[in-house]
């Protein structure tokens, strides 16, 4: 794939030119164009349509600061629609006729691993700023959003040490809740919780009747031992899942449940006065003092022109991807992909709670993880934050056929070095 690539550069304007899918018209010359890929419509949608929106008030900043290279950014919003495979014909759409020189998108790990093969083939770049369950690294996908050791590990460390015996693993049935559970299973039977005291369920997406799971839990949870809820649900189901908790009495006191895909944004369809005291693993939060978040809320609120818009995790992780992509293009002087994929790795930037993050040769970044629990207004509280920032691991440590995998695009130029091997590929 690089190799042809450089053949491609290397052709004079005229054969290049008959190259389609590489070939850049003399129109989009004009501007820079910077692919959208979110759910604006569907079940996704709750959680996506901020992301489009946030990608757009970065876009327009760069903008107002003279643009990137000389040239304005143009963005291209498309809607995949909560639907996977019509996530790949988009990102194909973007890359080979809207000719996009990156794009930002996706939320869940099927729609990531729709476009993954799709980026690669066509040597494109796809900035992914959502939580995700790891056991992957691709040459051509930055991941700015947590890694299992950002967000799940700690977040299962935190309920250990608040004296939770049992745990229920509930998620969406779908590619990250189940790999995700599957690594937190494997590191609670490695900290002596017992196989009876773990419970593991999956829903649909889009799930609402949530009655008998619930009465399921509570039952679960009476056997006399401290028991909390570990939240992989994603989407709409999250409204009438928390409602069925307030329904049944359960209060945080009784069954915490520390959630991996409820932030603000989520909270803002929910009446959230029953909620209180549950908890989310994020590595930022709205209510984070700092001088950097307090601008971004504003700018965010003026752009909008909503005082009520609030902020969230994925869309922190837009704001470090987009800068570090700018940052790279500046350095390398060019939007062509394997120069900015070189350029990136190392770039530092400035993230919403008051350190930075770096990209690192993994193609994840740094970053701190936080705690918070709900408060009435739909905000959070943070109750635990590292004390520093945690480097995203491509692969778990904590399975047998991940923990001996590295990804280092940088001095191995391979997304899973076998250590014990000492080659590339399992």
């Amino acid at each position: 794939m690089l190799n042809l690539k450089s053949k491609v550069l290397g052709l004079a304007a005229g054969a290049a030119m008959a190259l389609g899918s590489f070939a850049v018209p003399a129109k989009a010359q004009e501007t820079i164009k910077v692919g959208i890929l979110h759910s604006l419509s569907g079940t996704m949608a709750i959680s996506e349509t901020t992301l489009k929106d946030v990608m757009l008030m970065l876009i327009d900043e760069q903008n107002k600061r003279g643009g990137l290279l000389g040239k304005k950014l143009e963005a291209v919003v498309v809607d995949p629609a909560s639907n996977w495979p019509l996530f790949a014909e988009k990102a194909r759409e973007l890359i080979t006729q809207n000719r996009v020189a990156a794009t930002f998108g996706c939320w869940t790990s099927v729609s990531r691993k729709s476009v993954l093969p799709v980026f690669e083939e066509l040597n494109s770049i796809l900035f992914y700023p959502v939580q995700y369950e790891g056991e992957e690294s691709s040459p051509n996908i930055f991941y700015t959003g947590a890694a299992p050791n950002q967000q799940a590990i700690p977040a299962v460390d935190y309920l250990l040490a608040e004296g939770v015996k049992r745990f229920v693993l509930e998620g969406t049935d779908y590619v990250y809740p189940r790999t995700t559970n599957k690594i937190l299973e494997a590191y609670l039977l490695a900290k002596g919780v017992k196989k009876e005291d773990i419970m593991i369920n999956y829903t649909p997406f889009g799930h609402s009747d949530w009655q008998t799971i619930v009465a399921d839990v509570k039952k679960f949870a009476s056997a006399g031992k401290k028991t909390a809820v570990v939240s992989t649900i994603n989407g709409d189901a999250n409204v009438p899942f928390y409602k069925e908790l307030a329904n049944a009495g359960i209060k945080a006191t009784d069954i915490p449940v520390v959630a991996f895909s409820v932030g603000e944004e989520e909270l803002a369809g929910v009446d959230t006065k029953n909620l209180v005291g549950h908890l989310a693993a994020w590595n930022y939060f709205q209510s984070v003092k700092s001088p950097v978040n307090d601008k971004f809320i504003a700018s965010w609120k003026a752009f909008t022109k909503n005082p009520k818009r609030v902020t969230n995790d994925p869309m922190e992780a837009h704001v470090i991807g987009f800068e570090m992509w700018v940052k790279a293009v500046e350095k390398a002087k060019s939007v062509e992909p394997d120069k900015v994929i070189d350029a990136i790795v190392g770039v530092e930037v400035p993230n919403l709670t008051g350190g930075t993050s770096k990209m690192l040769p993994n193609h994840h970044i740094t970053k701190p993880v936080m705690i918070g629990e709900i408060r009435a207004d739909g905000q959070f509280d943070v109750v635990w934050q590292t004390k520093g920032l945690v480097p995203g691991d491509a692969w778990s440590d904590f399975l047998d056929g991940s923990k001996d995998l590295e990804a280092d695009w940088v001095g191995k130029k391979c997304g899973n070095w076998n250590t014990k091997l000492n080659k590339c590929g399992s």
